[in-house]
Formats: C-alpha cells, structure tokens, sequence
C-alpha cells in the first residue's frame, strides 16, 4: 500500500543471514534444526509448506511476535503498535505464496502472465480482535518482467476484505464494483514507480470461500490500472496494523493461480469459440461477465511454417455487444462486424508461437460467443 523500500532491506537482509547461519552450520557439522514454530525478529519468516509466513514489520521498531500452529494457521500473539492513522501503517504479518522481494515459496506456479491467467481463487478465514487500528487485506504484486529481487514495477492489487480504526487505502475512491459477486468500493492511486488499486468490501467479514480473485484482476485490467501483459509474481494475505494487533490470526489459507488453455485467459462467466483462418487460429474466451458487460480474452496461434508480420481477426457479434475498451490490438467496426489487428510490438509471431489480445464490452440480453477468424500476413 505504501513505500516497501524497508520491506526490501529486510528481506535482503533476512536472506543474507540465512546464507550466513546455514554456512556455519555446515562448516562446523551441526546438526539440522528444527523448523521455527514463533518468532519475534521485525523480519523474521517461518516455512508453511507451499507457503511462507513473514513478520514483514517494515514501518517500527515495537516488538511484534508471530506463533505458527501448524498447517496455514498463525497469530500475532505479540502487538502494541500506535500510530496514527493518516499515515503508513507500522506492520504487514502475512502468509504468501510466489515471490516476495526475491524470496519465493515452492510449488506456486508463478508467475503467471495477466493475459495467460486462467484461473486466481483464494480461501482466507481469520480471527479480528474487537479493537485496535488495522484492514484484514491481500496485496497481491504483479510486475513487468517475470522476476525480480526489489520492489514489482507494475501494479499492487490490494483486496480489503474488512477494516477497524478508520483506516483507508492508499490514493482516492474512484469507482465502485460488482467482480467476483461483491459489492466493493475502488481506490485507485500512483506511488513513485508502480500503480495502486484496492478493492475496499462494503460488508466486510472474517471468513471468504473461493473468492474469484480473476475476476477482480480482470476489472483492474478494464480500467487500465492493470497491463495485462505484466505477470503475477505474489499473493499475499495478512493485516496492516497502526494500532494494537495482538489477537489477529490466520486458522487457514489457500491461493491457487493456473494458466489458460492455449495461451488464454480462462475461467470467470460465460462461453468461447475457435476459428481457424489463413496462417493462423484463434481461441475467444470470455474472463468475466455481469449484467450489463463482459471482459474477453483471444489468443492468436501462428498455424504457418514462417513468422508473421502481422494478424486480422474478424467476426461478427449476434447481438448488441459494442466494445469500449482493447489491449494489445487495434479495434474498429461497422454495425456487428468486428475487425481487430495486432499491435505495433504483437504482430510478429512464430511458427507455433500464440500472442493475445483482450477488450472490455457492454451488452443488454443475450451475449453469444462469436466465431472469429484470423489471417496472418
């Protein structure tokens, strides 16, 4: 939510130590240790399986302390924080799964490109004490390239899923929604060298069963605070706490994130269709669909023995569809029909190589998944 710049120096600092204690360890043939079950260090970390639990206190020096109870349940059973509440918050305790500041969880199938996301779902139950200063929220990273060691270039999705003590997300209000059948606020805003988003849950609540984390990506994605060709490279879910804190847990967690089928995005409501063409196929996939709208996804296959220099798909709606809003393509019409070409850097494809496009509709009854046809240049 707000600068991360210490959350880096802790967690190369975190790393270094590890380096340095398993060097020693092996230097002097001491026996393996037991894995830790607490710990009280602002960056300290325990292994969860497929997951890593992080102290991640990168904004004070009060001591925090974290009690792991085994499968994805821990606790901050340590936590007086006071600070005030205009501000950044003193800590983030969270469990996570892919890469945080380089340090990354096994078995977590990240990153995944925004436009290849098939499927985000998350399962998160805790335990909120009746005071204190504090939201109940994910913060899930995305950057430009694949990996990296610092701080993610591209957008922090944070999810509120409750908050106590008046505290706000980062930026302004700027819109609301409906994704992944919830009613949520939208806060939008720019730090120094990445975008915010955050979905603030009107509601609120402590326990939250296969919420579509897709979907909500698929809206950052519609207004233009997510590039669908950067990666999801973390999941994290835990507490920012400016006041108190001791009492918050976590009894269990699960994020599972799995590519589309051939290149696309899947998953969200809705049907898709297959085209073939000259030089190349399509495959159309709707990612997320309301009342009044839908977001889609297309994946150009090259079917030739040579590159491509360039791609048309073409079809025709049969319905009222009216697009208002494409990535990665050009678009243009006249009444049903659609015309889509690649964009300036896409319209280059190998021989058995596939790119992508996506685009955001509105419709009013049916929506019936067209028939695209491609052609390659």
């Amino acid at each position: 939510m707000f600068l991360r710049f210490t959350r880096l120096r802790a967690a190369v600092a975190a790393a270094a130590l590890t380096l340095a204690a398993s060097a020693i360890a092996v230097a002097v043939g001491a026996p393996t240790a037991a894995a830790a079950t607490s710990t009280c260090s602002g960056s300290g970390t325990i292994s969860a399986g497929d997951y890593i639990i992080q102290a991640n206190e990168w904004n004070s020096s009060t001591q925090q302390c974290l009690d792991y109870s085994g499968g994805t349940a821990w606790s901050v059973s340590q936590a007086n924080f006071n600070l005030p509440t205009n501000g950044a918050p003193a800590t983030y305790p969270s469990i996570y799964k892919g890469c945080h500041w380089g340090m990354c969880t096994a078995n977590s199938g990240l990153p995944i490109q925004v436009s290849n996301l098939g499927s985000a779902v998350s399962s998160w139950s805790t335990v909120q004490p009746g005071s204190g200063a504090y939201d109940v929220a994910y913060d899930i990273w995305f950057n430009s390239t694949p990996t990296t060691s610092g701080q993610p270039d591209g957008t922090e999705m944070m999810i509120w899923l409750n908050s106590r003590g008046g505290v706000q997300p980062f930026g302004s209000q700027t819109g609301t929604s409906n994704a992944a059948g919830h009613n949520w606020n939208v806060w939008t805003g720019q730090q120094s060298s990445w975008k915010i988003i955050s979905y603030t849950l009107g509601s609120g609540g402590t326990s939250f069963d296969n919420l579509d984390i897709k979907a909500l990506v698929n809206d950052a994605v519609a207004r233009g605070s997510l590039n669908p060709s950067h990666y999801l490279i973390d999941a994290e879910a835990g507490f920012e706490v400016w006041q108190g804190g001791q009492g918050l847990a976590t009894t269990s967690f699960s994020f599972n994130a799995t590519p589309g089928s051939n290149g696309g995005g899947g998953g969200g409501g809705g049907g898709g269709g297959t085209g073939g063409g000259s030089g190349c196929s399509v495959a159309y996939t709707v990612g997320n669909q309301w009342a009044t709208g839908f977001t889609a996804d297309v994946t150009v296959t090259n079917t030739g023995t040579a590159p491509t220099h360039g791609w048309k798909v073409t079809w025709s709606w049969g319905g009222n569809q009216q697009i208002s809003n494409v990535w990665n393509a050009t678009e243009s019409h006249s009444g049903s029909s659609e015309t889509v070409t690649n964009a300036g850097y896409n319209g280059a494809i190998a021989p058995g190589g596939a790119t992508s496009f996506g685009f955001q509709a509105g419709y009013s009854g049916a929506n019936p998944a067209p028939t695209p046809v491609c052609t390659a240049s």
